[in-house]
This record gives structure tokens, sequence and C-alpha cells, in this order.
């Protein structure tokens, strides 16, 4: 019996692992299951086969959980924002392999009156948190991040998102993974497209929801026009089509959002 409370005030005495920022339990679930298209501007989740390993995300996401605010707040702001992305990427996918299979759309998890973003169905900095609690109280906070290309890194699991990276987002890449996840958004004919005949500039409802986080910053993000124009050679497809957009002579069109579930098997 001494032994055994020995043991035990040994493991309560021992300094806990730090964190890893590298996210390398998540970024192997993703590489082992993602699949990205052949063009590089969309991808889809083998679900069947990540539900398998379930255990493994959930050993994931038991390790955000146990983040403390205090440990949180002494992060830099890359790391704090590749958290951030990352837990909302891994429980969205935790809360589809709830349901899975079954499942033609994550919006089936929801109701007349409810919604799968606002259900509070997990621990995060201290709180009892849902996927709407972390993108619009944490990520896009005003005056905390400010940052526009987080629209093409979170994932809401459906065809019309931005494509799940087949790794984990990280301090030391962040601006990289990010402005690469906007380009291959925009670079998605299916998702955003400009008809230089007709001047018809269509592009996904992301830019009619979030408008506002296109506006009221500096440079490329001062409007969505200036967005545009910033990313008109991408937007664009040809000189002409760049030269287009950078004019602003053309009609905006939000094109409908596809809510089918990203799934391989679909």
């Amino acid at each position: 019996m001494k032994s055994l409370v020995a043991i035990m005030l040994l493991a309560l005495a021992a300094p806990a692992l730090p964190f890893d920022h590298q996210h390398a339990t998540w970024s192997q679930l993703l590489a082992t299951h993602v699949r990205v298209s052949s063009d590089g501007h969309a991808s889809s989740i083998d679900y069947a086969g990540l539900k398998g390993q379930r255990a493994v995300l959930s050993a994931y996401l038991a390790d955000l959980s146990a983040i403390r605010p205090d440990e949180y707040r002494a992060w830099s702001r890359d790391e704090q924002l590749a958290f951030l992305i990352n837990a909302y990427n891994a429980w969205t996918v935790d809360l589809v392999l709830g349901h899975y299979p079954g499942l033609h759309s994550i919006k089936d998890l929801g109701g007349l009156f409810s919604s799968p973003w606002r259900r509070k169905f997990f621990d995060l900095l201290g709180e009892r948190r849902s996927l709407d609690d972390v993108e619009h109280g944490l990520i896009r906070e005003r005056g905390r991040f400010d940052e526009p290309r987080i629209h093409f890194a979170i994932v809401c699991a459906s065809v019309g998102c931005p494509m799940l990276r087949a790794e984990a987002y990280v301090a030391s890449q962040l601006d990289a993974q990010l402005e690469d996840g906007m380009r291959r958004f925009l670079g998605d004919r299916t998702r955003n497209r400009f008809d230089a005949s007709t001047k018809v500039l269509e592009v996904s409802k992301i830019f009619d929801w979030y408008e506002e986080d296109f506006e009221g910053g500096s440079g490329r993000f001062s409007s969505l026009g200036a967005t545009f124009s910033a990313f008109a050679e991408v937007l664009g497809g040809s000189l002409a089509g760049a030269s287009g957009i950078r004019s602003g002579d053309y009609r905006l069109e939000f094109l409908s959002y596809d809510w089918t579930l990203n799934d391989t098997q679909r």
C-alpha cells in the first residue's frame, strides 16, 4: 500500500509534458486521412478510416482541453492562433465522427431552432465551448488576431468549405499556411471565378457572410474590392482576367454554398 501511495505521489510531482506546438498527433491523422484533389484546390476526408482512429483523435483533443487559460496567454500570437484553428477543425471532425456514417451534411446535426455550431460539446481554455465560441468569440474577436485569412483555414466539413490541409497549422509556418490556403481556395473555379466577357466576378458566400472581416483593415484587406484586386492573378486565371478584376469594372455575385459532407465516400 505504501509503495502505491509513493508511486502516486511521484506521478503528481512529475512535471507535466510541455504542449506540443507541432500538433504532431493531429498532423499525422490529417496526413493519413485527408485526400487532396489533383489540382490542389480542395480536399476530402476519409471519415470511415478516421473513425477507426478516433481514440487517437480523442487523446489529442484531451491535450487541447488540458491547456489552462494562463498557459495559453503566455504563448505567442501565432502559437495561440494555430492552436485555435487546429482545435476548431479537430472538434468539427470529431462532431462528424460521432454521427458517421449516415450523415449527408453537418447541417443534419442541427434543427429548425438549433445549430451544430452552437452546440456546446467540448471544454477549451477552462470553459464549455461550441464551435461558434471558438470561431466568433476567440478567433474573430475584434482587436485580437484580425486575420481574414482564417476563413480559408477553419473548415466546416462541407464541400463548399476551403480545403482541410493534410497537415496541422503550426506557429513557425502559420503565415505561409494561411496565405497558401487562401490562394488555393481563390484558385478553385468551382467556388470563385471571373468571366471577362460578361464582367461578372462570382465568389464564395464566405465573402458575403464575413465581408466585415475583409474591410476596415489596411492594404489588401481594406475592402472586398481591394482583396480581390490583391489576388487578381489567382482569381482571374489570365492576364486579361486579372486586369479586369483590378479595374473594379465587374458585377459581383455570390455563389450558392454546397453543404454536402466532404467525405471521400460521397
